[in-house]
């Protein structure tokens, strides 16, 4: 079997996330720019800046309260420095060790095996811990469990992917208010004003191909773009606990034991270390690599 190190995966990783991440970039600026060109010519220039500037404030928002939303729909609470001691130091010692302040601790109330973490940066960030994953863990599984956690805040994962949900989101916003522009004849007047416009056919037609593959092609590169988030975090993880078979151990077992029925949103379902639900588009659509990949590229660090 051949072995990467550490810092290769980590690298891989992040250069993978970054040119997919521009390339939704793209799509959304492209959307925009033809609508634009499509229905209002002269601010075909104008609106792809405001585009960006709504994204911004979409991510401030999410910022700002995403991370109680997330608490709350799961119901977690926060730990009890008592009963759940082991877990409030294993989370100290990793914090350290990791360079970051110790997030805030909860515990979710569930039989399987799992755990997210949310905040917007090291600063303000929290992790939560279900009690399946804390009664059916050792100690070094729950070791690479809370560091891949841990590594999620420090690279700044949870900020990354609201940016690229809120990209996503929006570029299925366009595409539908494109293609209902077009059925409601928005094209034809700006078509009868501009007849010798030549190029006017083809940019409608440009812009119904967009708007019909771009929900898609965006969702497909969100979940590409979450599995290498994931497979970042299982390296950087492993980096800091230096013992990547305490988290292919977890993932074992979160493989063997798990049934995929936490009802959990699908719009949060992504912060979880390893899917909480399961249904029939997971392969078209994984937020998460396959637990068996993950366990492989662990062990052969």
């Amino acid at each position: 079997m051949q072995r990467t190190t550490f810092y290769e995966q980590i690298s891989k990783n992040k250069r993978d996330s970054l040119l997919l991440t521009v390339f939704v970039v793209l799509v959304v600026v492209l959307l925009v720019y033809v609508m634009a060109r499509i229905f209002l010519p002269e601010s075909a220039m104008l609106l792809p800046a405001i585009a960006v500037l709504f994204m911004i404030a979409q991510v401030q928002m999410s910022y700002n309260y995403g991370d109680q939303i997330v608490l709350k729909a799961t119901n977690a609470q926060p730990a009890d420095p008592i009963r759940n001691i082991h877990l409030v130091n294993t989370v100290e010692g990793l914090s350290l060790a990791a360079g970051i302040p110790t997030p805030k601790i909860y515990v979710v109330e569930s039989n399987e095996i799992n755990a997210f973490a949310v905040g917007r940066d090291p600063e303000h960030a929290s992790i939560a811990v279900t009690t399946g994953a804390l009664g059916g863990l050792d100690r070094d599984e729950l070791e690479g469990v809370i560091g891949h956690e841990i590594s999620h805040i420090r690279n700044f994962d949870i900020r990354f992917m609201t940016i690229v949900a809120v990209m996503v989101g929006l570029a299925g916003i366009l595409s539908h208010m494109l293609l209902r522009m077009y059925w409601y004849g928005g094209p034809q007047t700006r078509r009868g004003e501009r007849r010798r416009e030549g190029g006017l056919s083809i940019l409608i037609l440009v812009g119904i191909v967009l708007a019909v593959i771009a929900p898609l092609v965006s969702r497909l590169v969100q979940a590409f773009i979450s599995r290498r988030r994931e497979m970042l975090a299982d390296a950087s993880g492993a980096q800091l606990t230096r013992y990547p078979e305490g988290l292919a151990s977890a993932l074992e077992k979160i493989k063997s034991y798990n049934k995929g029925n936490m009802d959990i949103s699908d719009s949060i379902s992504h912060l979880f270390i390893s899917d909480p639900n399961r249904n029939p588009l997971d392969e078209l659509f994984a937020t998460h690599p396959p637990l068996e990949e993950r366990i492989r590229i662990l062990r052969a660090m």
